[in-house]
């Protein structure tokens, strides 16, 4: 009898002794587990948490993905675990969607992802399923276990996530928030109240629903550095004492915080050791005074701040990619002209704040593993960032050179980064949506009188950038779509236009900062035509495989008779019409394109499979008309033979390892690239290919772009385009320096379009 078989006998004989269930919940996962945990000796069971706490999960442990790992729960300021016993399937169901994942594939037991350290939280635990939290599930009670670290549980999730959920994989500041609910800084001059960011003011700190000051004595530089750090700024400043002295004395000042003692490195001010004042606490500062802090803001934010003698510099070496709002994204460094991303292992909030701090931003308010900012496609430079957090650089802080084996770009490391309170979610809203992601886009605005009224926005000149601005400024996420027609919004009482003609560059903070017209002009002024978005927290990331274009480009003199669908199709130049057909030739520049999806989010095409267009030539649908551009572009940037390729089959030709393929063309399946997958469209298919018939010799620049409308909302467009050197002798053709439109620096583009054939014949 095997041990399998011997497992399932122990186990109906348990059954049948104490009548419960346990058993068949154990036998949910699709492997059987190596060893069962001890059968349940608990006492009858409870509802674990209280439900007015928020309860906090997260998943630890190694070697792990991103939607796996060792479940770990904070509780009464402590992080703990749950034993394995009667853990089962429905657990790890209701646990994956507290960590914003649809679903569990899956439980494991016996510390699989490592033992943990501290309490056991929560012992037999049984979930029916259905609940929103883990804390609502039966079980002995927290922290009533007789377990051992050795009986850890873990979850290994679907890894696809709720719509608009927060990411997981987050490394969060886990402080005493009761202690100090919410810090802020008051100013004392009237003009500084109405600008906005504050960056200077009296210190003040959330206390029993009032505001409390914190007394002065004994303060340091690297107490009012973790203040600007929590507020958005990276750096501090000394502040002018005799200015506020006279103020603060004519104000009764009540102290709540004393004794303040930060390093500098903590990213949030209740992480500092400090003392609390009792009840009473209006004399409590001998020989002292209110703290008065005085902050410096980041570039991004100095033009609306006084007082600055000099305009702050942020670093050219480090940048944030893929992230929908300001201050996050995937890390990303610069070495040697070409930017490459930095691996997960041992990446915390000390490391996250020197990024934070060296782009213009305050500290680090989460720092993120396992690519959920979507994943690098280049070099992985820097592993085990060590920083302390006083480093003006991630370049000054320890770190390991790495190869291929020790990190993938599914280890991608990301910040979200403390910002400074400017507003400007206040001036926009949506109105008449499904849900809070969607509707007609409001801004409020003034009238001839002066009176604030909210309006609506013309939808004539409305599209994918203003849409990527306006989610960023109402603070959800990327922009999924933007429509030019609301009709079938129901709105509400708001129907006039106030704005028309607005373009966006897609990179500004609000619409207001956008281009618009000085005076009203739309010519449907209708409601019903006011622009509108849907937004979503999650969105796809298109980027083409340049070394693979390198590898595999060559010419083809092809027949006529043989490109009779290629011309239907517009795949051949314009002289191509005058050719005497179906004789002679056309000389084709062909190469492959793999084009990968490192995004968050599938990419599918806009419209859907009822409005595809059929081409009976080549026999197959199109999803849509445009898929990607080929230029040949000589020195001056002119176009001197151009290509384009129509979606005609959007599916996972492979996956990483671990990732499933979603989509597939055949028998009129759903067309789209699978996150982790990507879509090959091989050098020797139809319009896969560049004419250069009527194309002379010289040194020429080849650009490839994806999604070149912006049809299919992306996180990032900037890495949609690829461009490769290339040298054209009349015979043969040789690429080199292949690369993504955002992967060299500056300085390292300009030297690549200022001289863009190469010296020799030789391909590197």
């Amino acid at each position: 009898m095997s041990a399998w078989t011997g497992r399932r006998w122990v186990c109906i004989l348990f059954f049948l002794a104490s009548w419960r269930p346990r058993c068949f919940a154990q036998t949910a996962t699709a492997t059987p587990p190596a060893a069962a945990p001890r059968p349940s000796t608990s006492p009858p069971p409870s509802s674990a948490q209280p439900q007015t706490e928020k309860l906090k999960v997260r998943l630890a442990g190694f070697p792990r993905k991103h939607n796996e790992g060792r479940v770990e729960l904070f509780y009464k300021g402590e992080w703990g675990t749950i034993c394995d016993d009667d853990f089962s399937i429905s657990n790890a169901n209701v646990l994956c969607r507290q960590l914003g994942f649809v679903e569990a594939i899956g439980w494991t037991h016996s510390a699989k992802y490592g033992k943990g350290q501290g309490k056991i939280w929560l012992d037999n635990v049984q979930c029916g399923g259905s609940e929103q939290s883990i804390g609502a599930c039966k079980s002995r009670g927290w922290g009533n276990s007789d377990c051992t670290h050795d009986e850890d549980a873990g979850v290994v999730c679907k890894d696809e996530r709720i719509p608009g959920f927060a990411d997981a994989n987050v490394i969060e500041a886990h402080v005493d928030e009761n202690k100090l609910e919410e810090v802020r800084l008051r100013p004392v001059v009237a003009a500084a109240k109405k600008r906005l960011p504050i960056t200077e003011g009296v210190l003040e700190v959330k206390h029993k629903n009032s505001w409390a000051q914190v007394c002065d004595a004994g303060w340091t530089a690297k107490n009012t550095r973790v203040v600007c750090g929590m507020l958005g700024f990276p750096h501090e400043r000394k502040v002018n004492k005799n200015f506020y002295r006279l103020f603060l004395q004519r104000q009764k000042n009540v102290y709540h915080v004393h004794s303040v003692a930060c390093t500098g490195t903590e990213v949030h001010l209740a992480a500092c050791p400090l003392e609390f004042n009792g009840p009473n606490g209006t004399a409590s500062c001998r020989g002292g005074s209110p703290v008065v802090v005085s902050c410096v803001p980041g570039p991004l934010f100095v033009q609306q701040s006084a007082r600055l003698k000099k305009k702050p510099k942020t670093s050219s070496n480090v940048r944030l990619k893929g992230g929908a709002r300001l201050g996050e994204g995937r890390v990303e460094v610069l070495k040697g002209g070409e930017w490459g991303s930095v691996c997960d292992d041992r990446w915390n909030l000390q490391s996250a704040s020197v990024v934070c701090r060296e782009l213009g931003f305050g500290s680090a308010k989460e720092a993120m593993t396992g690519g959920r900012m979507g994943q690098g496609m280049g070099p992985i430079y820097m592993n085990e960032v060590k920083c302390t957090g006083h480093e003006r650089s991630i370049w000054s802080c320890p770190f390991k050179n790495i190869t291929s084996e020790d990190c993938q770009h599914t280890e991608d490391a990301a910040v979200r980064c403390n910002i400074p309170y400017m507003g400007l979610e206040n001036s926009i809203r949506l109105g008449g949506g499904r849900t809070r992601y969607e509707g007609r886009v409001e801004v409020l605005g003034a009238d001839t009188n002066g009176t604030e009224v909210w309006g609506l926005i013309c939808g004539e000149t409305w599209t994918t950038k203003e849409a990527i601005v306006a989610c960023r400024q109402l603070g959800l996420g990327y922009a999924n779509q933007a429509n030019q027609e609301t009709w079938y919004w129901d709105s509400s009482n708001v129907t006039e236009m106030v704005l028309s003609g607005v373009k966006c560059t897609g990179n500004e903070m609000s619409l207001t900062q956008c281009q618009r017209h000085k005076t009203l002009s739309c010519q449907k002024a209708a409601a019903k035509f006011a622009a509108g978005v849907i937004c979503s927290e999650t969105a796809s990331d298109l980027v083409l495989n340049a070394p693979l274009v390198q590898q595999t480009v060559y010419i083809e003199d092809r027949p006529l008779h043989m490109l009779y669908c290629a011309a239907e199709e517009d795949c051949l130049s314009k002289t191509a019409a005058e050719a005497n057909w179906p004789y002679g030739h056309r000389r084709l520049l062909r190469f492959s394109s793999q084009i990968h999806n490192i995004g968050r989010a599938d990419f599918k095409p806009k419209a859907g499979r009822h409005s595809w267009v059929w081409h009976a030539c080549h026999g197959h649908y199109h999803s849509m008309d445009i898929f990607t551009h080929y230029d040949l572009l000589n020195a001056n940037g002119t176009k001197v033979a151009e290509g384009h390729k129509a979606s005609f089959c959007l599916e996972d030709s492979d996956c990483q390892e671990g990732v499933s393929k979603r989509y597939e063309c055949a028998n009129f399946g759903d067309q789209g690239i699978t996150v982790g997958c990507w879509d090959l469209y091989r050098h020797d298919i139809d319009c896969q290919w560049i004419d250069i018939t009527d194309v002379k010799p010289g040194n020429y620049i080849m650009q490839v772009v994806i999604n070149p409308n912006l049809e299919v909302a992306e996180s990032d467009f900037t890495n949609n385009a690829m461009k490769c050197n290339c040298k054209y002798d009349g015979h043969r053709i040789w690429f080199h320096n292949c690369h993504i439109g955002d992967a060299f620096s500056e300085e390292a583009e300009r030297r690549f379009e200022k001289f863009p054939g190469q010296l020799n014949n030789q391909i590197s």
